[in-house]
């Protein structure tokens, strides 16, 4: 994580985001699992199970991915095919380089899944975007080129797996040491279950229109903005 280094320069604001179904417009793990695991169905039960706080999203996620069986280079493949981005993230995020916002990727997703999207569909500049995620293994006895040969290593011990708040937090402690004036004004951006974590954590949440964050968020009474895509983001941020 760039944590202290994001914040020299003293920029004006930090922004966290997660990565799929908020950078992209479909969720590349759900993409997996729909389509070459066990399907939407059960896929959708775990996702309520998790936000219903009858199964831990280590657990669930876990079993999605356990279900899709395609060695790992050709679910890269079958990701690039069908996987697009957002219609207003590269707008934003030349904005951000321009104006030298840190934008760092917070997902419960995979290091090598993420990088080789973000390549295809941004391009070379997206090698500067930080990525704090999830990573990919060979199983025991074979490897990722192999059918069932690739499994998930979570970031942490969390029951999120990747608890994105352990990553939010020095940069608030460090901020709250600041003069006032100096102070980065942090935002997030999510959509879904894996942003649980992180929901709390910043000066102004993101939460995408009509999906599973925005029911956790006015369940548990968690301010929010809801956003359609990054276009609203961009105008909101301009103007804090």
């Amino acid at each position: 994580m760039p944590y202290p280094s994001a914040l020299k320069g003293n920029p004006k604001c930090i922004f966290f985001t997660d990565f799929d179904g908020t950078i992209t417009l479909q969720d590349s793990n759900d993409y997996l699992t729909d389509n070459l695991g066990f399907g939407q169905k059960r896929r959708r039960q775990l996702n309520n199970d998790v936000l219903e706080g009858r199964a831990s999203f280590r657990d669930s996620f876990r079993e999605m991915l356990e279900s899709v069986k395609t060695p790992f280079p050709e679910c890269i493949k079958t990701l690039r095919a069908n996987i697009t981005l957002d219609p207003g993230f590269k707008e934003f995020y030349k904005w951000a380089t321009k104006n030298d916002v840190p934008v760092i990727v917070l997902s419960s997703g995979m290091v090598p899944i993420i990088r080789a999207l973000l390549e295809h569909l941004l391009g070379p500049e997206a090698n500067d975007i930080e990525i704090a995620a999830n990573g990919v293994r060979d199983r025991p006895g074979k490897t990722r080129d192999q059918e069932g040969g690739w499994e998930i290593v979570f970031h942490d011990d969390s029951h999120f797996g990747h608890d994105k708040s352990l990553a939010i937090r020095p940069f608030a402690e460090h901020i709250a040491k600041m003069p006032q004036s100096e102070r980065p004004t942090l935002f997030y951006a999510g959509d879904g279950v894996s942003d649980l974590s992180a929901a709390r954590e910043t000066d102004l949440l993101f939460a995408k229109k009509g999906r599973d964050l925005v029911s956790y968020c006015e369940s548990e009474n968690v301010p929010f903005t809801i956003f359609e895509d990054w276009r609203t983001i961009l105008t909101t941020t301009k103007d804090i």
